[in-house]
Formats: structure tokens, sequence, C-alpha cells
């Protein structure tokens, strides 16, 4: 047990990973040993954070808009040419869209649901050869997405595609886990609370202090908390959990306050 959660060695595609809870996955692992692929839509944005990242460890950029088919196509094509296998996929890139109820467009409605939902499924079918080639029965292969605790509540904004989108992750996440369980690929979910991010710019600017208030843990997270449960989940100590959603939230969805 003495490497219980190591993921020295592993290889990992964290998409999203320039920003967020993205680059907090993304920065954990490559503090701790892994080699990290990260994507994002901005070429620039994506090598100049690959390039900070590589001063820890190995972080290689590559640059896709996942939010269509030919997006995600081209990123699994450019991982498959340079890997033969992927121990680690991080389905992270995602948007949101507020808006009144009686205003809420259907862009804002495809959007989101095209990124948070559609991206996932099809980044994981398209990565399932170098998946399945990664994982063996006492360490499989891993699928953590990024869902919300939105998905598990009713949030107090007027964002509905966004926490419809959430659901569905988490329920995608359940019946991929459960297809996936016997070709050694396990997958789970990770429902983050309040963290800085630029999505959350704005409310933590706004209410900030009301959602510290109200967090049974008095604080919102920090990269650290992010990056312990993505590496349990990628981690030998995560190999037998599959099909779950875990919260990190500082005990927000149990609070009385929520």
């Amino acid at each position: 047990m003495k490497n219980l959660f190591s993921v020295a060695g592993k290889t990992a595609l964290v998409t999203g990973g320039s920003r967020g809870i993205g680059l907090m996955i993304a920065r954990g692992y490559v503090e701790n040993g892994a080699k990290v692929y990260i994507s994002l839509r901005k070429a620039d944005v994506c090598d100049a954070v690959a390039a900070e990242l590589s001063e820890h460890g190995e972080c290689i950029s590559l640059p896709a808009d996942i939010s269509n088919m030919a997006g995600v196509e081209k990123l699994a094509a450019e991982l498959s040419e340079r890997e033969n296998s992927l121990d680690i996929l991080v389905n992270n890139a995602g948007a949101a869209w507020g808006a009144p109820l009686s205003e809420f467009p259907e862009e804002g409605w495809d959007k989101v649901m095209d990124l948070n939902v559609k991206s996932i499924f099809f980044m994981t079918q398209q990565l399932l050869p170098l998946l399945k080639a990664a994982g063996d029965a006492d360490d499989p292969a891993r699928v953590i997405n990024t869902g919300s605790i939105d998905g598990l509540s009713i949030p107090r904004l007027e964002t509905y595609s966004y926490p419809a989108s959430k659901a569905a992750v988490h329920h995608l996440t359940r019946v991929l886990a459960n297809k996936l369980a016997s070709d050694d690929i396990t997958v789970n979910a990770i429902a983050p609370g309040p963290f800085e991010s630029n999505m959350m710019g704005h409310t933590l600017k706004t209410v900030g202090d009301q959602i510290v208030a109200e967090n049974p843990r008095k604080r919102i997270g920090t990269p650290e908390d992010m990056a312990g449960v993505a590496i349990y989940l990628a981690s030998r100590a995560g190999a037998y959990v599959t099909g779950v959603v875990i919260p990190v939230d500082g005990g927000i969805l149990i609070s009385s306050n929520r």
C-alpha cells in the first residue's frame, strides 16, 4: 500500500485544463508525476498554460474546440498519434449561461448542452481504444467527469441549461460506468461546489461572503481540495470505485442553510 495514491507514470488528458477546476486537476497530476495533456479552444492560452505547468513536470498542449464533433475527432486523433494508451480522461470542459426564464435563448441551451454533455459522451467514445489499452483488473483506466452540486440540488441563479446539463452528466456517468466496467474502465464524476474560477467569478464577487458564511466549512474550495479528489479517483486507491458522483463542496448539500 506504499504507493496507494500515486499517479506517477500515468498519462492523462484534461479538457478545459487551462483554468478553474481543470487547471487544478491538471496541476495536481503534473506535480505528482503524471504526463498530462491539456486541451481547450484557444491555442495560445493552451500553449502558455502547458508551458507554465511544464516547469513542474510534463504537460503538453493539444488545442481543440470540442463543442462539435469535428473538434472531438481532431483531439482524439492527435492524441492517438502520440500515445498508444490513456490512463486518465478528465472530461472537464464546460460552459454556463444565465438569463431570466422568459428570455432564456436557444443558443444558451444548445451551447451548454453541447459542451457539457455531448462532448463528454463523444470524447469518451472516441478515446475508448486508448482507454481499453491502458486498463487492467487491478488498475483500470479512469474517466472522470466534472459535474456540479447544481446538478444535485436547485441553484439560486437562473442558469437553466447548466443544472440540467450537470444532472445529465451525473447520470451519463452511471450509465457509462455500467457499460465499461467489464472493459477495465471506471467512470466517476466530481460535483464541485464553490471554487475560484472564471465561471464562478461574478457569483463570488457579488455574493461570495454569503456563500462562505453558509458553507459548513466556512470557506470556498482550494486547488488542493480538487486535486486531492481527482488524484484519489485516478490512483490505485480509487480502482474499485465506479459510477459515483462525489460532491466536493464543504458540506453545502447537507447544510440546513442550503
